[in-house]
């Protein structure tokens, strides 16, 4: 319930103690199961994506040259200000909800709507982008092994898609993409620790597919190409010369995109106060430093 002395109806604020109280109900307690590794793995695993090669090479061919590694120092530290604001904001109110949690309680529960229904919108276009292109990535490897899934189950409803005699049809629905989302919603149904557990392994696999990168590429290094480091402006804003490292970083932030969502786990940390800082910030340093890494080597 809102304070009484708090204003009500469309701007009605919850105070910190209700959020608090409200998250501690038996109703809907959730299992504190979550260590510092399990959050800080959690934030590396909603950072580090695809994006890490696609637009490192995107921005360094047409804006920043090797100066790219500059662009990625720039937007982990705009990152880091946001992370700042989230660690805050997770210490204090150590509940599920993240943004909206939040906004419920300083701007009232009109604003807290709008902001549930922009995450809501958020995490279900990005887990639909995400598992698409998973699909496309399955289908094309169980190609290469000699198993063909039909068209009709490999794009979105409605689709023109060529069989394989050559005729047209219409997609019924990409299945391997369903499938995906159902199992990963069933591990989340099973509980917070099997899905850490789940997640944990998988970023296992994402940093030792990165490091091997960087490793392995570090041989064949040549230093002429990072020779000028930041090359000349061509005389428009954005194209090389320091406006184009600038510029570069507005193109990679978007390589940080994830770092957020680690607020959303703070009523199932062991030790919220302590641990969320220090997973939200955490996992933006280590991921600011394999990208710089991983731009030097590309």
């Amino acid at each position: 319930m809102a304070d009484t002395d708090q204003p009500s109806g469309l701007t009605g604020r919850k105070t910190v103690e209700d959020i608090l109280a409200g998250g501690e109900s038996d109703g809907h307690q959730l299992s504190k199961s979550l260590g510092l590794f399990s959050i800080i793995a959690m934030g590396i695993g909603a950072v580090i994506g695809a994006g890490i090669f696609v637009l490192t090479g995107t921005a360094a061919a047409q804006y920043a040259g090797p100066g790219i590694m500059l662009s990625f120092v720039a937007g982990g530290i705009a990152c880091a200000f946001v992370g700042l604001c989230y660690a805050e904001m997770a210490a204090l109110i150590p509940v599920a909800g993240s943004s909206y949690t939040y906004t419920y309680a300083t701007l009232g529960e009109f604003f807290a709507w709008i902001i549930g229904w922009d995450l809501i919108l958020e995490y279900a276009m990005g887990a639909a982008t995400v598992a698409v292109g998973w699909s496309g990535y399955v289908v094309s490897l169980l190609k290469d092994v000699g198993l063909v899934i039909p068209p009709r189950f490999t794009a979105a409803p409605g689709t023109a898609v060529k069989l394989a005699d050559g005729s047209d049809a219409t997609a019924l629905m990409n299945l391997p993409a369903v499938l995906i989302v159902g199992l990963l919603t069933l591990m989340l149904v099973r509980g917070t620790k099997e899905s850490a557990r789940l997640n944990n392994v998988m970023v296992a696999v994402k940093l030792t597919v990165v490091l091997a990168f960087i490793v392995l590429g570090y041989g064949y290094i040549k230093q002429a190409n990072w020779t000028p480091f930041i090359p000349d402006n061509d005389g428009s804003f954005g194209h090389f010369g320091w406006s184009g490292v600038l510029r570069g970083a507005g193109v990679v932030f978007f390589a940080f995109i994830g770092f957020d969502a680690v607020s959303t786990a703070a009523q199932e940390a062991k030790s919220p106060q302590r641990d969320m800082p220090i997973g939200i910030l955490g996992s933006l340093a280590i991921c600011t430093v394999l990208y710089v890494l991983v731009a030097a080597v590309l």
